[in-house]
């Protein structure tokens, strides 16, 4: 079984690139950063799985093109397709310059695509995707536009798509993560921090305050949802939405 994960160096997709990895898995992850691929692969193969160290921009079309061609040499299918590669960030819409909204739209929706496209000739009947979105996909925040937008793109890309591949029993699915303990999420805590002119330790009270749980939410927990959604036992589960939040959105 071959399992890919975009974004799959750090946080949440190290988490899911781990959940799957195991004797007879052979989990690809795909991302910049090649210290992060070689820790996680490292990591991988401890577990007893295979790994595949894909280092690409998933927002570069012809460097997706030859990454897949990497992966193509190593295998000749695709069964779980994870499109978390993602950016965050943000700002007032008249501050925001055009570099920052296009990388983070593009990291998030457009690369997602590029990955999908050429994932899913790979596929076998009965595979499965797993777009990650995010809780600022269900709802907005003053100053995320571009994260919000791309966010709630995933989603409807999920739902049309699965209607695309549901002839072929490949199921796709999305989730939506509230405040998880990432690299990412220090960084948008440390961003609004500064917003507001509070410690970072003070906003994070006030984040967790806000949820239900009063916890934040640890990358495996979302790792164990993505590999549910991907197992046989979710065959019947296709073009939905899973919160992850500790009930955050309904708040």
């Amino acid at each position: 079984m071959t399992i890919l994960v975009t974004g799959g160096g750090r946080g949440i997709g190290r988490a899911i690139a781990l959940a799957f990895a195991g004797p007879g898995r052979r989990v690809a992850i795909a991302a910049r950063t090649k210290t992060q691929l070689d820790e996680t692969a490292a990591a991988i193969r401890a577990q007893g799985g295979e790994a595949i160290v894909l280092q690409v921009d998933v927002t570069d079309e012809r460097a997706v093109e030859a990454a897949y061609a990497d992966l193509r040499r190593m295998t000749d299918r695709v069964d779980i397709l994870v499109n978390n590669a993602g950016a965050g960030g943000g700002q007032p819409i008249d501050k925001t310059d055009t570099a920052s909204w296009r990388r983070i739209v593009d990291t998030n929706v457009w690369g997602m695509f590029l990955m999908t496209r050429q994932a899913t000739p790979l596929m076998a009947d009965g595979g499965r995707i797993v777009n990650l979105s995010s809780v600022l996909g269900r709802f907005g925040v003053p100053g995320y536009t571009a994260y919000c937008a791309a966010k709630h793109a995933v989603i409807g890309f999920t739902r049309a798509l699965a209607l695309e591949l549901v002839d072929r029993g490949i199921t796709v699915n999305a989730i939506c993560p509230g405040w998880v303990e990432t690299d990412m999420a220090a960084q948008g805590m440390q961003l609004a921090a500064d917003a507001l002119g509070i410690t970072f330790e003070a906003f994070r009270k006030l984040a967790l305050d806000a949820v239900p749980i009063k916890r934040i939410i640890q990358p495996d927990e979302v790792a164990n949802l993505v590999k549910f959604l991907a197992s046989p036992e979710a065959a019947a589960i296709t073009g939905q939405t899973y919160n992850i939040c500790g009930g955050q959105v309904m708040s």
